[in-house]
C-alpha cells in the first residue's frame, strides 16, 4: 500500500520512524504516530489519527514500520491539513492593523468555535502555556503565539 511513496519520501519516513523508536525494537508506539507525521511536515487532526490507529496512551499499540508506511501514504493523501503558513495566513485575516497583532478575544472565539473546537479548559491551557500578555488595546502579537501552540502540541503528545 505504501508504493506510491517515493524512495525519498520512504527513507525520509524510516529516518522518523528510527527517531520514534525508542527501544531499538523496530518499533514506535502508537502514540506517536501524529509526531512522526508532523516530522515529515504532515498536519494530521487528532480524528484523523485516530483512525489511523493512533491511540491516547502509551503502550497500548507498537507499528511496525510496514504498518507505519501505509499510514504517511495516506495522510499525505488527506486534503484537511494546514501548516504553520497556512494558519498565519488564517491568523493574518484578524489583523486590523497588519502590524502583527490581533484582537486576544477574535483569537480565543477562533479556538472555541472553529475547525477541531477546543474545550473552554484545552483553551485556557493553550492560553497559559502559550499566550504573552496582552497589550493595552486587548491584543496579541498572533506569529509567537502559533509558533509557541505548535511546539507546545508537539510536546504534549509526547508525553
Amino acid at each position: 500500500m505504501a508504493h506510491d511513496l517515493k524512495d525519498v519520501e520512504i527513507e525520509k519516513a524510516e529516518f522518523v520512524f528510527s527517531i520514534y523508536d525508542f527501544e531499538g525494537k523496530g518499533t514506535i508506539d502508537a502514540c506517536d504516530i501524529g509526531n512522526c507525521l508532523r516530522a515529515l511536515n504532515q498536519n494530521p487532526t487528532q480524528e484523523l489519527i485516530g483512525k489511523m490507529g493512533g491511540t491516547q496512551k502509551r503502550g497500548e499499540k507498537k507499528l511496525k514500520l510496514e504498518e507505519f508506511l501505509p499510514i504517511f501514504s495516506q495522510v499525505k493523501k488527506e486534503k484537511d491539513q494546514g501548516c504553520y503558513e497556512d494558519f498565519l495566513e488564517c491568523l493574518k485575516l484578524y489583523d486590523k492593523n497588519e502590524n502583527g497583532t490581533m484582537m486576544l478575544a477574535d483569537l480565543t472565539n477562533n479556538l472555541l468555535a472553529l475547525g477541531e473546537r477546543l474545550s473552554d479548559e484545552e483553551c485556557d491551557q493553550i492560553m497559559a502555556d502559550c499566550m504573552d500578555p496582552e497589550d493595552d488595546e486587548g491584543n496579541i502579537f498572533y506569529a509567537p503565539f502559533l509558533k509557541k501552540m505548535m511546539d507546545n502540541m508537539i510536546n504534549i503528545e509526547r508525553r
